[in-house]
C-alpha cells in the first residue's frame, strides 16, 4: 500500500455479480473448425487464439475512451499474465485480450493464430436463462434491480438469512455458471486414465476450451477496464484483486466511501452498484491494520487480501494470485 492509503482506515472489497456469466453475454465465439494462419492481421471480430508480444503495452500511458491518460503503471496489474506481471515476450491470447491491448492504444502484430471464421453468440440463451433465474430469485429475497445504491447495499446486507432455501437457489445458479464453463474443459475423471492417453470428454462436442478461454479473457478484461477507468478518474488504485473481487482503501467502511457517485449516478464505464450481472456488490470490509497484521503473521507480504476480505479469516498463506 502507498503511504496515502495507509492513512485511511478501511479496506473495502467489491465483487462483480455473476462475473463469468456477464463475460459470456454477447460474446462472439467460434462455431466452425479452427484454421491456422501465419502473420495474420488482427481482427477483433474473429474468435481465436493469437500468438503476439504484448510486452510493449505500458499501463502508465493508455487510452481511456479517445484520450490518452497518464497513470501509475506500477500500481496496476497487467491483464496479460496470470499474476499481473508485465509479459516478457510473445504468448497465446484469446481475441478479447488482444482487442483490449488495441483499445488501450497499442499496435499488435501477431505472428500466428488459430482462428474460427464461422462464429456466433452461442452462449447468449444460456446466459439469459441463468440471468433471469438469478434476478427473479434475488427479487424474491428483497433485492430488486432498480434500487438506489444506498437501498441496494441495505437490501444485500443479510439477504441469505431471509430465506435460506432461496439462498440455496442463488448458490445453485452461480454453481451452474461455474460448472457449465468448467465442462468446456473437463479434466480426466479416473476411469483408469493414464497420462498421455485421451479421456472421454475430448470426444464430446462440448469440449471447447477455446470458448472457456474467451469467456475468462473477456471477464478479466471487463474488470481491468473498470479498474483503469476508476484510476483515471479518481487517482485510486486497487490494493488487491482476485478474479472478480477488487479491494480499495477508503476513509469509510462502505463502497460509497470510494466509488465516485454523483447525485446517485456512477462513473460511466466504471463500477456500478446493483444486482444485475456485471454490476458490483459489497464483498466485505476490514481495517487497514488487519491487512498489515495478517501479512506479517504469515510472513507473506504478497498475501492477496481480496481472498479474505469477506470475513477477515485467513486460513493459510497463499502465493499472491
Amino acid at each position: 500500500m502507498t503511504d496515502a492509503e495507509c492513512t485511511l482506515r478501511h479496506l473495502v472489497g467489491i465483487d462483480v455479480n455473476m462475473a463469468f456469466a456477464a463475460g459470456a453475454n454477447g460474446l462472439n465465439v467460434g462455431l466452425g473448425e479452427a484454421t491456422h494462419v501465419t502473420n495474420p492481421v488482427f481482427d477483433p471480430k474473429v474468435p481465436g487464439s493469437w500468438l503476439v508480444d504484448l510486452s510493449h503495452v505500458d499501463l502508465s500511458r493508455v487510452k481511456v475512451g479517445k484520450e490518452w491518460v497518464e497513470l501509475d503503471g506500477s500500481l496496476l496489474p497487467s491483464p496479460f499474465t496470470p499474476k499481473g506481471e508485465r509479459p516478457e515476450g510473445p504468448a497465446w491470447y484469446a481475441t478479447p485480450t488482444v482487442a483490449y491491448a488495441v483499445e488501450l492504444g497499442y499496435e499488435v502484430r501477431p505472428t500466428e493464430a488459430w482462428v474460427r471464421r464461422e462464429s456466433g453468440r452461442y452462449l447468449d440463451s444460456w446466459y439469459k436463462r441463468l440471468r433471469d433465474a438469478y434476478l427473479a430469485t434475488m427479487a424474491d429475497l428483497g433485492v430488486e434491480d432498480d434500487l438506489t445504491p444506498e437501498d441496494f447495499l441495505a437490501a444485500m446486507d443479510g439477504y441469505k438469512v431471509r430465506d435460506p432455501e432461496l439462498a440455496i437457489v442463488v448458490s445453485a445458479v452461480k454453481a451452474t455458471v461455474k460448472g457449465g464453463l468448467g465442462k468446456l474443459r473437463e479434466r480426466p475423471r479416473g476411469e483408469g486414465w493414464r497420462p498421455g492417453e485421451p479421456w472421454r470428454a475430448l470426444s464430446r462436442p462440448t469440449w471447447r476450451p477455446d470458448i472457456r478461454a474467451a469467456v475468462i479473457s473477456r471477464t478479466r478484461i471487463n474488470l481491468h477496464r473498470k479498474i483503469v477507468k476508476h484510476a483515471a478518474f479518481t487517482g485510486q488504485y486497487p490494493i488487491a484483486i482476485l478474479s472478480d473481487c477488487v479491494v480499495y482503501a477508503a476513509g469509510g467502511p462502505s463502497p460509497l466511501d470510494f466509488l465516485p457517485y454523483r447525485e446517485g449516478k456512477p462513473l460511466p464505464g466504471g463500477f456500478k452498484l446493483g444486482i444485475n450481472p456485471g454490476l458490483v456488490k459489497h464483498e466485505g470490509t476490514q481495517e487497514v491494520l488487519w491487512g498489515e497484521e495478517v501479512r506479517e503473521k504469515f510472513n507473506a507480504p504478497e498475501l492477496n487480501l481480496a481472498r479474505y476480505i469477506k470475513d477477515g479469516t485467513v486460513t493459510d498463506a497463499d502465493n499472491g494470485e
